[in-house]
């Protein structure tokens, strides 16, 4: 439901659309070199993505995991409610990839649903860290969509990161519950939310992007949820508009922070919320990571730095490369 950091940062990449010659030009604010306080919003951002998921899994006990997520959606779209409105001021609907726009609507709502449906069965610290994985899914779907190379040290940490991913589910043993395989999922569709907000980029603003998915996760979920519905009490409306605003903010602190420093920098603070979520998760549901779970997501965030480390080489790697370059 709530994407490490490192990769939620990567809408920050996004420029915003060329207006028209009478709308006043809108640019992303400039990157500034400031890494402690990027790292001060990492670490600020994972309280608030720690607390949506802790939240999700406490409401799971009550409602079903796609009235949660309706939930989650329709406080993302009133947030937003002003990008929408055509007076508005942070109007910003013109779209020049709509279909774009709409299928990674469906991937983010997937990503949610998927991870909520997750929390349900499982412990929090196991769903939380297998959900960490996505990066490596980003790194084989921009194969095929990005036409990325991909050497071989990318490779080996992406097996490594799998490697991680199979001690903590142990599938085969008495330990693994077919229910692991939903934060996999999740992670699969933020990867894929991801690949289609690359595609995107320079040419649609962080706002619209936002705005578009928060719609579609409304207008598709409305159409589930009376078959699955069950009348909340205060609490749970409550609770739910509680996780819809602290994923919301988290993500959009990570956006802030990515402008402060580089992700080889600020990656490794992220992981810090699978420490808020375990510790959240021990008082809260007395569930305390066993060893299997500890090891297999030491492997994932070794694995997800060192992709974010290649990752930041290759980008200098083409950014020499255009400055050579004789073209304009």
């Amino acid at each position: 439901m709530t994407p490490p950091p490192a990769a939620a940062a990567r809408l920050d990449s996004i420029s915003m659309p060329v207006p028209e010659k009478k709308q006043q030009t809108r640019r992303a604010p400039a990157r500034v070199d400031h890494p402690f306080k990027g790292i001060a919003l990492v670490l600020l951002s994972t309280v608030f993505l720690g607390c949506s998921d802790v939240t999700a899994k406490y409401l799971s006990t009550s409602l079903p995991s796609i009235e949660i997520t309706w939930i989650r959606f329709v406080t993302f779209a009133l947030m937003f409610t002003p990008v929408m409105l055509p007076g508005s001021p942070l109007h910003a609907m013109r779209t020049e990839r709509l279909g774009l726009q709409l299928m990674r609507g469906v991937a983010l709502l997937g990503s949610s649903l998927f991870f909520i449906t997750g929390l349900r069965f499982l412990p929090i610290a196991e769903a939380s860290a297998t959900g960490f994985v996505s990066p490596l899914f980003v790194t084989a779907l921009s194969i095929i969509f990005l036409s990325e190379k991909v050497g071989m040290r990318r490779w080996i940490a992406t097996a490594i990161g799998l490697i991680g991913v199979m001690i903590i589910l142990r599938p085969g043993s008495s330990a693994f519950h077919i229910a692991a395989f939903f934060p996999i999922v999740s992670a699969f569709c933020w990867a894929a939310a991801l690949i289609m907000t690359r595609l995107m980029s320079g040419r649609e603003a962080v706002l619209t992007t936002m705005a578009y998915s928060a719609l579609t996760g409304v207008a598709i979920l409305s159409i589930m949820v009376p078959f699955v519905w069950v009348t909340p009490t205060w609490t749970g409306i409550g609770l739910g508009i509680v996780i819809g605003l602290a994923s919301t903010i988290g993500q959009w602190i990570v956006v802030l922070a990515y402008r402060y420093g580089d992700a080889s920098v600020l990656a490794p603070f992220s992981y810090t919320q699978l420490l808020w979520v375990s510790i959240l998760g021990f008082f809260l549901f007395g569930e305390l990571p066993d060893v299997w779970t500890v090891t297999g997501a030491a492997f994932i965030v070794a694995s997800g730095l060192y992709i974010a480390h290649r990752e930041r080489i290759r980008r200098a790697q083409l950014l020499v490369l255009e400055e050579r370059s004789p073209n304009p």
